[in-house]
């Protein structure tokens, strides 16, 4: 008996104002074959889980009685999945007409790759172009300590991370697919063990699709799948920044180590601090809204580099 297509797997936390946005735009695209809706609730006191199971019958809502992380939430839902894909989606988005057929094609297409995405855009209709990206390596690091990345945003050698100008308008191979899109065959997702839990949340999604290209499988991206997203509209600016940094610091922490992580945790702070300098100069290109992983606000970087000793930490610094 062949297996069902997909589990969607949202994970939620404080979400009631975008969850029925987001599960809305899934009706009729999710194959009529036994493929199934799990929402993973990380216990939200806005009553996201409530107003789930009311609004929305036939899909599975599992309740966690606490925050357990992003991460943690993908992997208890995806390992009740008995299907043949797994589909993580973030519950500020809603998935455009075609979205999970464009997604299932390009899986079927090309079934030695594993791991799959998409193209965002914001609710402005402008691109997103943190849909995908590529690993950070020492080079990227310095692009990003000194500015360059910055100043040459469109530069594929300067803006490796962000692969520069690239418009997400081809199918393509990648480094790494964003966990708000990402499908997974389910034999690779258990083969990687799904995500590392040292990661509350951010970077998990990176540090998969590193060690997915590390087991001999690749990540690739359709812009024939497309959501918009909010991009954490839920969550406060500089809170977020906080937290997406605690994820780069952990990735470096597990990329690197002696003399080479030191040096790319330094890359890392100082191109923090440049930017938190920069950021009240109207003129400098370094006070323009970042791509680096994030679209962190000029204002945001001061105060970003004063809250430095929190996201230095990385994950192991927050309490479990």
């Amino acid at each position: 008996m062949t297996a069902a297509a997909v589990t969607v797997v949202v994970v939620t936390y404080q979400n009631r104002d975008h969850i029925v946005g987001c599960l809305e735009s899934l009706r009729g695209q999710v194959p009529a074959d036994g493929s199934q809706v799990v929402v993973f609730d990380n216990g939200s006191a806005d009553g996201t889980a409530d107003l789930v199971e009311a609004t929305f019958p036939t899909v599975r809502v599992m309740r966690s009685t606490e925050n357990v992380g992003f991460a943690r939430g993908c992997n208890l839902a995806a390992a009740t999945a008995v299907t043949e894909f797994i589909l993580l989606l973030n519950p500020d988005t809603v998935v455009q007409p075609g979205c999970l057929d464009a997604l299932l094609g390009l899986a079927r297409r090309q079934p030695d790759a594993g791991l799959y995405g998409g193209r965002t855009r914001r609710p402005t209709g402008e691109l997103d172009p943190m849909s995908c990206w590529g690993r950070p390596t020492i080079w990227s690091l310095i692009c990003f300590a000194t500015g360059l990345s910055a100043a040459f945003p469109r530069s594929a050698f300067f803006h490796r991370e962000g692969l520069g100008g690239w418009a997400r308008d081809s199918e393509r191979q990648v480094d790494i697919v964003s966990g708000c899109l990402l499908l997974a065959r389910r034999d690779v997702w258990a083969v990687l063990g799904g995500f590392d839990e040292g990661f509350f949340m951010y970077g998990e999604d990176a540090d998969l699709g590193i060690r997915a290209r590390a087991a001999g499988y690749r990540s690739i991206i359709t812009p024939e799948a497309e959501i918009v997203h909010l991009v954490g509209g839920s969550s406060p600016a500089i809170g977020k920044e906080v937290l997406l940094f605690r994820g780069k610091v952990t990735l470096v922490d597990k990329l690197w180590s002696g003399p080479a992580r030191a040096l790319a945790r330094k890359l890392l702070s100082t191109g923090v601090w440049l930017r938190a300098r920069a950021s009240g100069g109207v003129r400098s290109v370094l006070a323009r809204p970042s791509t680096h992983r994030t679209r962190t606000a000029p204002g945001t970087w001061s105060e970003l580099w004063v809250r430095r000793r929190e996201w230095q930490q990385g994950w192991s610094g927050w309490p479990r």
